[in-house]
């Protein structure tokens, strides 16, 4: 390995490191808050995002249903084309854009107004149209991506995620849901084995 690749490589983690460290500083107690009281209260939650962050968006989804949230990863694409009828009033969708602006995004947004559902909106911009647009908005910090040309996908993944891991220890709490609950639900692979033998 190049000496160059090993620096790149020990840079990643100080640069994540100190994003995740940074964004603490961004935490909106209310808005926060309000998130997860309507996330809390949703018979079903949608999310949605573009490239890397419609793949970070797949993860909540799949975070919410393990603590029995229903919820699903709406494709942009699909989304127009009759796949929010997942989506009732009282809803919510939660969408996620670091630039706010995400033109595949936008018809979405106006869809869910149109339905009576609820929106969030995690974003670095606070001024743009999905923030504007939005009931609850989530900022979004990012210091600068890991790779030389600041320009791939990856702190602002990390940031994403570090979100809505954060939403999703807080939902535990506000929903007080309990350890046997997801033995129930996660009977597969090491974790589902070690929490049904604690169950017994």
């Amino acid at each position: 390995m190049k000496a160059e690749a090993k620096a790149a490589a020990l840079a990643a983690y100080e640069i994540e490191k100190t994003c995740i460290e940074e964004m603490k500083a961004y935490f909106d107690e209310e808005q926060f808050g309000n998130a997860v009281r309507l996330l809390a209260s949703a018979e079903r939650i949608g999310a949605s995002g573009c490239g890397h962050s419609g793949i970070i968006c797949q993860h909540f989804a799949h975070l919410m249903c393990c603590i029995e949230r229903p919820a699903r990863f709406i494709s942009p694409a699909e989304a127009v084309h009759g796949a929010t009828g997942f989506l009732q009033k009282g809803d919510v969708m939660v969408f996620a854009s670091r630039g706010g602006k995400t033109k595949e995004l936008l018809p979405i947004l106006e869809i869910c107004k149109a339905k009576g559902v609820s929106v969030i909106t995690v974003t670095e911009n606070l001024d743009s149209p999905l923030a504007g647009g939005a009931d609850v908005v989530l900022k979004q910090h990012v210091n600068r991506e890991t790779d030389k040309y600041n320009a791939q996908g990856t702190t602002s993944t990390t940031a994403l995620c570090m979100i809505f891991h954060a939403l999703q220890a807080a939902l535990i709490e506000e929903t007080d849901y309990q350890e046997e609950q997801f033995a129930l639900i996660h009977p597969g692979g090491a974790v589902g084995e070690r929490l049904n033998h604690k169950a017994l």
